[in-house]
């Protein structure tokens, strides 16, 4: 949106940035190659495992990586382009970075660190600390900062952090034998559980911009008195994404925080499960604004939606509640 400021404000912000962190991730790949010698993942897995000399150049490499990759994923302290890009960016395109470039930011990152984290890697404890630092931050920020939010994709990019911090803290539990899943399936579910949310969060907020509704979070009151299915159907989304139990949300946070149980990581327990309790604050926060009266009209928001929009809206909304009930759905997918 060329004449919008917050529009043109915002991509500069992330092209900036995104070089930034595009220079730190080839940087880290350079010395990675330097000291080891190897191209590929299996390949450097097996020099790390069988390292004789000095770490530190090799845990200068995976630092480097790490804080490019975590530009990628929005972790702290590298989240600072999330909230206005995913506030000054139009919502179709907003929907695919939070949705598709955080996917693929993970599928990146798991496939890493599982090269760090290979049995013996001379980096592997230093790795599993900056992951669970990383993770605890961004959980805490991201939930903090969003309950101040009074713009809806404001609030979704916050969101976004915070569940970025858990899929961290996922990673970083190498010991999850108990779940019968490894710790990049268990992030692997997460992500899976997080993309229908979020997806149904801003399918129906771009239809509303669509209609010439505003993003703010009282631009929603009224919306499920005027259009019942699209208020229950945001309002399953949001208290998915707030971990409410029997949807598909409470169960990737479960997995989440038994993992950190069996790795005895009671620290990054209790900020998990504060963060938890915090975003169920600022989730149902927007739910209350959807369920209640709009302010001076007879009737709500009632934007339209085309055929496979409904369809998309239907197969997302259902498969939150049946992953809910029968995690095991998804979870043979991930493990396989």
């Amino acid at each position: 949106m060329r004449r919008s400021a917050a529009s043109l404000e915002a991509g500069v912000k992330y092209l900036i940035l995104g070089a930034l962190s595009t220079g730190l991730l080839v940087y880290g790949m350079s010395w990675l190659y330097g000291m080891t010698g190897e191209l590929s993942l299996s390949g450097i897995a097996y020099k790390l495992a069988h390292w004789e000399g000095n770490s530190a150049p090799i845990l200068f490499a995976a630092g480097l990586m790490l804080a490019g990759l975590a530009f990628k994923v929005g972790a702290v302290p590298f989240h600072i382009w999330i909230p206005d890009v995913y506030q000054g960016a139009p919502t179709p395109v907003t929907a695919f970075l939070s949705v598709g470039s955080k996917a693929a930011g993970f599928v990146v990152l798991t496939r890493i660190v599982g090269t760090f984290l290979t049995p013996g890697s001379v980096v592997a404890g230093p790795v599993i600390q900056i992951l669970l630092i990383l993770g605890g931050a961004t959980i805490l920020l991201g939930n903090l900062a969003a309950i101040a939010q009074t713009n809806f994709k404001r609030l979704l990019g916050y969101s976004s952090i915070a569940h970025a911090g858990y899929l961290l803290v996922a990673l970083a539990c190498v010991h999850t034998g108990g779940l019968k899943m490894t710790s990049g399936e268990v992030a692997a579910f997460y992500l899976a559980t997080y993309l229908p949310m979020t997806f149904v969060c801003f399918l129906i907020l771009s239809a509303m911009r669509a209609k010439g509704y505003g993003e703010d979070i009282a631009s929603l009151k009224g919306l499920g008195r005027a259009n019942p299915t699209l208020g229950l159907a945001l309002a399953i989304a949001l208290a998915s994404l707030a971990g409410l139990p029997l949807t598909a949300g409470f169960m990737g946070k479960f997995f989440v925080i038994f993992a950190t149980v069996l790795e005895g990581y009671y620290t990054y327990l209790a900020i998990a499960v504060i963060g938890a309790a915090t975003g169920f604050y600022y989730y149902f926060k927007v739910i209350l604004a959807v369920y209640s009266k709009a302010d001076g009209q007879t009737e709500g928001p009632n934007p339209d939606l085309g055929l496979l929009s409904k369809v998309s809206l239907a197969v997302f909304v259902a498969a939150i509640l049946v992953v809910g009930v029968y995690p095991d759905l998804i979870r043979f997918a991930v493990v396989k």
